[in-house]
């Protein structure tokens, strides 16, 4: 919804999205052949639809009361394989759009590093707070204390703002991100050209 603020959406996800069909011919050459690396990939087309249409010069939006339903994983293995897939997405593409997103905005610029940093950042506090804990002898308290508090801030505004407090579970995510996904995402970037 912030992104949209500046008609840059940075992905419309595949279930979600809907595009002018005279903006998709134009791009269905470049989008039907995507390389990365010099070799043809086949994931994250959603993401890369959407720098496609941006670096065209065309606007991505966010409509609010837009509803679509999707299928989702149900099991560890189908879950930790999609998020592989994404993670790969999300680090490919972030390679082909930094040279647009000075042209669209700052703000943008900012929330797409830190959408990549942010994770990076979570894996230097995990591992200095386990070399703390294994050479110095010492619980790492602040590491989590700060990683629950940037958690809990982060749910209570989705929270407030939804006006849902289901968004506090959310939580729960944390623990999942450092243990599976904080390992799936370095995984992700040394396979890029896998497909």
């Amino acid at each position: 919804a912030a992104q949209a603020r500046f008609g840059a959406v940075m992905c419309c996800c595949g279930p979600c999205a809907m595009y002018r069909r005279s903006a998709l011919t134009l791009l269905l050459d470049q989008y039907e052949a995507q390389f990365f690396r010099g070799r043809p990939s086949d994931f994250g087309e959603d993401r890369h639809l959407t720098i496609l249409m941006l670096k065209a010069g065309f606007r991505t939006e966010y409509v609010p009361d837009a509803i679509a339903a999707t299928v989702v994983p149900h099991r560890l293995g189908p879950y930790l394989r999609q998020q592989l897939r994404w993670a790969r997405s999300t680090f490919r593409d972030t390679f082909l759009a930094l040279r647009l997103l000075p042209e669209l905005d700052g703000y943008l610029t900012l929330d797409v590093i830190g959408q990549n940093l942010g994770p990076f950042l979570l894996a230097i506090s995990t591992l200095a707070a386990l070399a703390e804990l294994v050479f110095g002898g010492s619980i790492p308290w602040w590491t989590g204390l700060t990683i629950a508090a940037m958690t809990m801030v982060r749910c209570s505004v989705a929270a407030f703002r939804a006006r849902d407090l289901r968004f506090i579970g959310f939580s729960l995510h944390t623990p999942i991100n450092i243990l599976l996904l904080l390992p799936l995402k370095a995984y992700a970037l040394c396979t890029l050209s896998n497909s």
